[in-house]
């Protein structure tokens, strides 16, 4: 199709097979921004040999209303126990630092050694934007339990920080989380509810929404990455509102640190 034939009634015939195949409707949002996108480029800054721009004008291009979106679905302590307790020893790690740092499953999966940084002897993580949703730098900051997770995988691999035989893990929505929601009787429960799990915690605690919003990752107007030390220890002792030593000690004295499994080989240096 040209670029001057497309428009909400060319597009409906895509949208309505993309609904037939079972696609949410944030995923065809997220196409149609694609094509918004492409065509405000074309009417107001792509131009031809003439100088003349490639539209005279950009159709409107409306978003769906996402009718099928699923709601936000904290864990309590008790569904939180109850679903670790069946998830494997890989996945027991990185769920319990999703619900401690607010990350995402991709962010998890893809942290590496190389983002780490020490201050005054506790870890802080910087994921490059390209790595993260938002295209903007994360931080992450740990509080007690996080912080005790990275030390139990410690010198497992070179490279990324959560492995599963030593290998990278693609995704923490696998077969062993399917299979641990079930048995916990939590098969409603997503890996992204993790997230809203820290989120709805750091509200109950009282934490501010700004420092909310650096802990989540969410996007916001400040450099959200460039922080001094004493706002790194104030986001520390935020984080560490959420952090129920007494639950989240027992599950990680149950998981030996990765190095206790190595003979050779020494644990990477901090950045």
């Amino acid at each position: 199709m040209s670029l001057d034939a497309i428009n909400m009634g060319s597009l409906q015939c895509f949208i309505e097979a993309r609904k037939a195949a079972g696609v949410k409707i944030r995923t065809i949002n997220h196409a149609l921004k694609v094509v918004r996108r492409i065509l405000n480029l074309a009417a107001q800054e792509w131009v031809d040999e003439d100088n003349l721009s490639w539209l005279l004008a950009a159709p409107k291009i409306k978003m769906l209303i996402e009718t099928d979106s699923r709601e936000s679905y904290p864990l309590s302590w008790e569904e939180q126990d109850k679903l670790f307790a069946y998830l494997p020893k890989h996945l027991q790690r990185m769920a319990l630092f999703a619900v401690n740092t607010g990350c995402r499953d991709h962010v998890i999966c893809g942290l590496r050694w190389q983002w780490e940084f020490d201050l005054n002897g506790r870890s802080v993580f910087v994921v490059p934007k390209e790595h993260v949703k938002n295209r903007q730098d994360r931080l992450v900051v740990l509080n007690d339990a996080a912080q005790q997770v990275i030390e139990s995988v410690r010198g497992g691999n070179d490279e990324f920080v959560f492995t599963y035989h030593g290998k990278p893990i693609r995704r923490m929505n696998s077969t062993g989380w399917r299979n641990a929601r079930k048995k916990a009787g939590l098969k409603h429960v997503r890996v992204h509810n993790l997230k809203h799990t820290f989120g709805r915690r750091l509200r109950s605690a009282g934490v501010s929404l700004e420092d909310r919003a650096d802990l989540l990752g969410h996007k916001t107007g400040r450099m959200t990455t460039h922080y001094s030390a004493a706002e790194i220890d104030n986001l520390i002792r935020a984080a560490n509102c959420v952090s129920d030593r007494t639950k989240s000690g027992v599950l990680l004295r149950a998981i030996p640190a990765i190095g206790h499994f190595r003979e050779t080989g020494s644990p990477p240096a901090r950045g």
